[in-house]
């Protein structure tokens, strides 16, 4: 059984977590950026960019949110 796309729709904003501005870390010492800029954050916990280039959970150590 699949989600039909008006279902998802309603769901996605309370699923995805969307930063404006942050950045995405490969290590627990904050030494290699993955990315700056804004991201978006799936169910799954593969990170999307801007450009639709997707981050595996298992690349992204931790995001932190910058304020804007």
């Amino acid at each position: 059984m699949s989600i039909g796309p008006s279902v998802w729709d309603a769901l996605e904003p309370l699923l995805v977590d969307e930063y404006d501005h942050a950045v995405v870390y490969a290590d627990v010492a904050s030494e290699t950026v993955l990315h700056e800029g804004a991201v978006s954050v799936r169910p799954n916990g593969w990170v999307e960019l801007p450009t639709g280039r997707l981050l595996s959970p298992e690349a992204v150590h931790h995001i932190d949110a910058r304020p804007e």
